[in-house]
């Protein structure tokens, strides 16, 4: 088979496939040249608009179950897991828990999205935000190979409130540091294209709405919650 065929590059967009229905369908931005995984990160309104014009299912799993993993390991790390876990057993639930994570996060998100982007005009179908939430996790993505070097370099430190290592060899603090802005660089790449693909797949204009719909979706849970502490407080206080 031929490098240059479509067909054996993994990360090429799919053609269009043929309508035997005889109805007239209209794929947006289908342009030949558009690559998912390269364009997501500049152009991510067109990027999602052909993936969803054409297979909105397009490695959304894949993307959802890699995003799992590495929220798992930056969970494990701002909790300090590992002052009660190995770190064999961190990576351990990282590698096999991960993946479940960011399914569930994938489904109970998409629900939370489409339920309060409906509140101000949202149009999108739980498949089709799916879709959205899941590439524009490919900056993060991207990030998980960085985990790599860093458990090489600093172990355990990684994932515990005292860090004996990087205090034992302070040059290390450099690289550290440095792989920490890398992470949030592209940590807010990713929060950037999810308004984005939010507000492209919801029929929004402005991405700000987009920012606005996934504010929304927050306020779903965190205000419950927050008027429960406070009933709960009011009566313990009784």
């Amino acid at each position: 088979m031929r490098s240059d065929d479509p067909a054996s590059n993994p990360y090429a967009t799919p053609s269009p496939l043929s309508v035997e229905s005889g109805e007239n369908v209209s794929f947006v931005g289908t342009d030949d040249d558009l690559r998912p995984f390269r364009t997501i990160w500049t152009s991510p309104r067109r990027t999602v608009r052909q993936i969803v014009s054409i297979n909105p299912k397009l490695h959304v799993v894949l993307l959802a179950c890699l995003a799992g993993v590495g929220e798992t390991l930056d969970r494990a790390s701002t909790r300090n897991a590992g002052d009660d876990l190995p770190l064999a057993a961190i990576l351990g639930i990282a590698i096999l828990i991960g993946p479940l994570a960011g399914l569930f996060s994938l489904w109970i998100g998409s629900h939370l999205v489409r339920f309060s982007g409906s509140w101000i005009g949202g149009v999108a179908s739980r498949e089709h935000i799916k879709t959205a939430i899941a590439w524009a996790s490919v900056p993060s993505i991207a990030a998980l190979p960085l985990w790599i070097p860093q458990i090489v370099l600093f172990g355990s430190d990684l994932f515990t409130q005292e860090t004996p290592g990087l205090e034992a060899q302070p040059m290390l603090l450099i690289p550290f540091l440095a792989f920490a802005l890398v992470e949030l660089v592209l940590g807010v790449w990713a929060f950037v294209l999810l308004c984005n693909t939010i507000a492209e797949v919801q029929g929004f204009r402005s991405a700000w709405r987009g920012f606005g719909n996934l504010i929304l979706a927050g306020a779903v849970v965190v205000v419950p919650l927050l008027g429960l502490v406070l009933v709960v407080a009011m009566l313990s206080n009784a």
